[in-house]
């Protein structure tokens, strides 16, 4: 009863179910709501009325989806009615949008008939991109889907029948692919003659199953050639075949999959099926067959459910968002056959790739690895979506179903940055540092995340990674993870003892006037950030990249001791980037100087500007932040920050900047307008200078944790080397797109650019 009372209370507080609709353009003003309804509005309606693909540029018609249902079959509920189905189709919106970022309208239908679910979806049509249909009766939701297809030229699919046929063949071609088999020569017994039942059957022999070796069993058992009471759906999957019994067609079969209901296969049905048997048994919440009892009987067996709990979920969420992303991309006028196995192909694909950082931490699990408990990627894998739906649309494109054709690589890109932002950004940079790779060293690289990083470094051509640790370490955690070194150098600085006694020479030459023995440097350089310092220093590697298990100041000190500041420059500095919503802000400094002159904020400014024009393609507008508006308000602290902005604005005079400033200032154009009229900045700033480190470390904290900003960094600036200095709960994506960076940079640094 307490978890049911914690999802009632879930879908009622703080405000009534789990989705709203919100304005994506300004309506403050007057002027907006004029643009926003009449009269301004009269003009795209015009557009639109002389050319109807103009909706797709003027309105939300490209990114919408209708979920529409009349609830005869919900879930494992059955026919509650569409009223009573509402809160499974707003769910529903929630994973479109949080897996693909796609609008939805859920749309419950109050009726039984067919034929008022098609003329509503008909009439429907010019509003939305795409239907999906859901949680209809078989046999109607055939005939529904047949009917719309004809009819409708935007896609439509009916996730019950496609959304498991797909998944569930993403994991058969794995596991047959491990097993040594062809599907051609399988013979698959599905269970549950129903729309996933029957759907999955012809998307199999679409996928190259033989559809005599396809047994199909029903409740009343086989579909055979002699009876007489199927209809024509299942008439598809008659056979003539001597069995009658779901155990006399599990005989000699390759493959179970079961979409019916729990209980209905019981052991002695698995021990008759072939050695390394796939058996999918897929009804929810219990399966057909449990899944340590089925791996009980066939410890030999590949085993899924539709369970998140045991291995292999075939989960529908793999599926519709990432399929409909890419149909509406690419601007499809239907969802076809080649769109649908080109998804399961893509997720078979991605399930061979190395499991990402961020899908262990997910699923608080140590490692996973292609193999037969894990057949199928996993619904939080962000590459899902850059994996599937540019196959889909590349298949539409290939099938002339695309008014929008798209390349693949490019539409990869898009997705990246569209889902994640920050991705956008740091694209670009990465590109960069694949032409021209460095040496990176990374101090204490005894760490699962820094290993992992490594590989993926090397492997995407970014850089030629050394960790500093003991070998054996190293070894042992690689060989855990079924990590390769080949290609990563370890170093530990214990046992080289000729690079040791180099290294603090030149340490001795660099600090000995600042009270550096050689005895002291003797020791120090067992430190690996004082070795990986060196190391740069003096040439042996052209990239630092550390931090990961040490505190900030333990990491960047050596590195400000040993490696200069630029000419140009008397202090280093560290900026975040922050992506608030689809805007990126330069914040600094974040990290390294406490309380900086009115000179250090004026070179501080310098530097994030650099950053934000050489690495990420920005235009610079900069803001000197303080607590006072324009002289408002008086203090040391307005005077520093003002004397700031006349140093900046002498040396820097093409770069727009102004200041003193408070932060709403500085980021809305309304405001900035009002209270600065005609001054140098025509709208918002873009680098935010704050005048202290407690402000610039707050601010970016403060929206990274509740305004759920995004955020690189820290970066450094202002060395001679590039050094970059990670955070310490840094996963292994972070690791590689601060590297990225570090390689950039240090190719503008050799380069004197």
């Amino acid at each position: 009863m307490a978890q049911f009372s914690e999802a009632l209370h879930y879908h009622s507080h703080p405000r009534p179910g789990k989705v709203e609709i919100r304005a994506t353009k300004s309506t403050l003003t007057q002027a907006d709501l004029s643009l926003a309804y009449t009269p301004g509005v009269a003009e795209p309606c015009l557009v639109i009325h002389e050319s109807p693909g103009e909706a797709f540029q003027y309105t939300n018609r490209g990114n919408l989806v209708a979920v529409v249902t009349n609830g005869t079959a919900v879930l494992g509920l059955g026919n509650i009615g569409g009223l009573a189905a509402k809160p499974v189709m707003e769910g529903k919106a929630v994973l479109f949008k949080r897996f693909a970022d796609i609008d939805v309208y859920d749309l419950e239908v109050d009726s039984e008939d067919p034929e008022d679910l098609i003329r509503f979806c008909e009439l429907l049509a010019p509003t939305v991109g795409g239907i999906n249909l859901e949680d209809i009766r078989a046999p109607d939701c055939f005939y529904i889907e047949e009917a719309l297809r004809e009819r409708l030229d935007i896609p439509v699919f009916h996730d019950d029948q496609h959304g498991t046929a797909i998944i569930a063949g993403a994991g058969l071609i794995n596991a047959a692919e491990l097993s040594g088999r062809r599907l051609e020569d399988m013979k698959v017994v599905v269970l549950g003659a129903g729309a996933a039942g029957v759907a999955t059957g012809h998307f199999l022999v679409r996928l190259g199953f033989d559809p005599e070796l396809l047994l199909m069993v029903d409740s009343r058992g086989v579909l055979h050639s002699s009876r007489t009471d199927l209809n024509p759906y299942k008439q598809a999957f008659a056979r003539s075949t001597d069995a009658r019994t779901l155990a006399e067609a599990l005989v000699d079969a390759d493959v179970l999959i079961g979409v019916a209901q729990a209980g209905l296969v019981h052991p002695e049905m698995l021990e008759r099926m072939k050695p390394q048997p796939i058996i999918f048994a897929l009804a929810n919440p219990d399966p057909e067959i449990p899944y340590p009892l089925a791996k009980q009987v066939r410890p030999d067996a590949f085993v899924g459910t539709g369970r998140s709990d045991f291995p292999n979920q075939v989960n529908n969420v793999l599926g519709f968002p990432f399929i409909f992303r890419g149909a509406l991309d690419a601007r499809a006028k239907g969802v076809s056959e080649g769109m649908k196995v080109a998804a399961a192909r893509a997720l078979a694909r991605l399930a061979r790739e190395p499991v990402a950082e961020s899908v262990l931490e997910a699923y608080q699990l140590k490692e996973l690895s292609f193999g037969p408990d894990y057949l199928i990627p996993k619904p939080f894998d962000p590459r899902v979506l850059t994996s599937v739906a540019p196959a889909v649309a590349m298949a539409a494109t290939e099938e002339g179903l695309a008014r929008l054709p798209c390349n693949f690589e490019e539409y990869r890109q898009q997705l990246s940055a569209r889902l994640r932002p920050s991705q956008g950004l740091i694209q670009a940079v990465t590109i960069r540092a694949r032409q021209f790779p460095a040496k990176v060293v990374f101090p204490y690289g005894d760490d699962l995340r820094l290993v992992r990083a490594a590989r993926r470094v090397l492997d995407e051509g970014i850089g030629y990674p050394v960790l500093l640790a003991d070998r054996g370490v190293v070894t042992e955690l690689s060989e855990a993870l079924g990590i390769s070194l080949d290609g990563i150098k370890v170093i530990d600085p214990i046992s080289q003892a000729t690079e040791r006694d180099r290294y603090a020479e030149r340490l001795l030459e660099l600090r000995g006037h600042r009270g550096v023995s050689r005895v002291h440097a003797a020791r120090m350089v067992f430190d690996p950030n004082v070795f990986g310092a060196l190391m740069v220093e003096s040439g042996d590697a052209e990239v630092l990249v550390g931090g990961l298990t040490t505190f900030f100041p333990e990491t960047v000190r050596p590195a400000l001791q040993i490696i200069k500041v630029r000419d140009g420059r008397s202090i280093a500095s560290a900026l975040y980037v922050v992506v608030a919503g689809r805007a990126a802000y330069f914040f600094a400094d974040c990290a390294v100087n406490i309380l900086p002159s009115a000179w250090e904020l004026a070179e501080i400014a310098a530097s994030a500007v650099e950053v934000a024009q050489t690495h990420f393609g920005r235009s610079p507008r900069v803001a000197f932040i303080s607590y006072s508006d324009f002289g408002s308000a008086g203090g040391d602290e307005p005077e520093r920050v003002r004397e700031a902005v006349g140093l900046f604005r002498d040396r820097w005079p093409d770069v727009p900047v102004d200041g003193e400033m408070q932060a709403d200032t500085a980021v809305v154009d309304s405001l900035l307008a009002n209270r600065r009229p005609g001054g140098p900045l025509d709208y918002a700033a873009n680098i935010l200078v704050f005048p202290n480190l407690a402000a610039a470390n707050s601010a970016y904290k403060l929206l990274e944790r509740l305004g759920e900003a995004e955020v690189i960094g820290p970066i450094l600036t202002g060395l001679g080397r590039s050094v970059q200095v990670l955070q310490r709960d840094a996963s292994v994506a972070e690791i590689v797109n601060l590297t990225a960076y570090a390689v950039a940079d240090a190719h503008r640094l050799g380069s004197g650019k």
